[in-house]
């Protein structure tokens, strides 16, 4: 495979997280990973969906996919990892990164949002 990149941008609302779903489900398969590795990346692009919603831009969420033989690296705009204090949502919004920790082989908050890899064996 060479190196490719998907650039996917959706309107901030949760009624599209199921698109990118199964748009990560189909290019993970791509990249020949097996069917817990996909479950993992749907929860974790999910979640990093969600906190989006919550703190990203109003209007879109861009999410980019790039994929080589070594890993699938998921950009998702507008997702911070410190939630902030008197949030009604706090803890479900924290439980939510701490998932993408936990599913994800790497995962990078910067700037733009969150940077999310796996690895392919």
């Amino acid at each position: 495979m060479n190196k490719d990149s998907v650039l996917l941008t959706i309107p901030s609302k949760p009624d599209y997280i199921s698109l990118v779903r199964l748009t990560s489900s189909s290019l993970c398969n791509k990249c020949k990973l097996n069917i817990d590795e996909i479950e993992d990346i749907k929860v974790a692009i999910a979640e990093a969906c969600i906190n989006s919603l919550s703190f990203g831009n109003k209007n879109a969420i861009n999410i980019e996919f790039n994929m080589d033989e070594e890993k699938l690296t998921i950009q998702v705009s507008g997702v911070i990892e410190n939630i902030p204090e008197g949030l009604n949502e706090k803890k479900d919004r924290e439980l939510g990164i701490l998932i993408i920790k936990s599913l994800m082989d790497k995962v990078i908050f910067n700037e733009m949002g969150i940077e999310m890899i796996k690895f392919i064996e």
